[in-house]
């Protein structure tokens, strides 16, 4: 007696999406001078360096909303354009006597202050009161830098700003970037993508 048995079937996958964010707050954010002013300032930076060879530096935040019960929504780009002062100099001394800061800048910060991002920013304008949060660091392209990290909240508030930081408490500011409100309660959180770019032209 002889017999055989085979097996069949078939899988199919989706991706899932996080949902974007409403319309409204979108369109408030986007409309921002800040915004405007920063996605120009990133277009006009990266074309200069492409057709002079001079280097820039320029950035882009972006948001998904984690909600307590598990729930995200993608507020996409935040905003764009500012690297402190404060950094820049710091690349400079470091370019002279390099420490071990210098690759430690992974740690994200938010808070609920209001007042514009501006080159000379040392610190975020208002803490939160949460613990800063130890992004990932990688590459997002060979001339991006990229670092994530995800902001747990334990009470309600309006999340207005984010900076990353070279240590947990205090120190060199990288990035500040203001934003229309992410309103947040006890459980939700917030994963941060910040992507600095270095343009040498090209």
């Amino acid at each position: 007696m002889q017999s055989e048995l085979t097996f069949s079937g078939n899988m199919k996958a989706k991706v899932l999406r996080a949902p974007r964010a409403p319309l409204a707050w979108r369109l408030r954010n986007r409309l921002r001078w800040d915004y405007i002013s920063g996605f120009l300032a990133v277009r006009a930076g990266r074309a200069f360096s492409k057709l002079t060879g001079i280097p820039t530096l320029t950035s882009k935040l972006s948001a998904i909303l984690i909600r307590a019960d598990g729930r995200r929504v993608n507020y996409g780009v935040l905003g764009y354009k500012l690297v402190t002062t404060a950094f820049v100099n710091f690349m400079v001394d470091q370019l002279q006597a390099d420490t071990t800061e210098w690759g430690d800048f992974k740690f994200h910060d938010s808070g609920i202050g209001v007042t514009g991002a501006v080159v000379g920013d040392t610190d975020i304008e208002t803490t939160d009161g949460e613990s800063r949060a130890t992004g990932s660091q990688t590459e997002g392209a060979a001339n991006i830098y990229e670092s994530v990290g995800t902001i747990s909240y334990t009470t309600t508030k309006a999340i207005t700003e984010h900076g990353l930081f070279s240590t947990v408490a205090s120190t060199t500011l990288m990035d500040r970037h203001t934003f229309s409100a992410l309103n947040v309660v006890n459980g939700d959180s917030i994963q941060f993508t910040y992507d600095l770019t270095v343009s040498a032209g090209g």
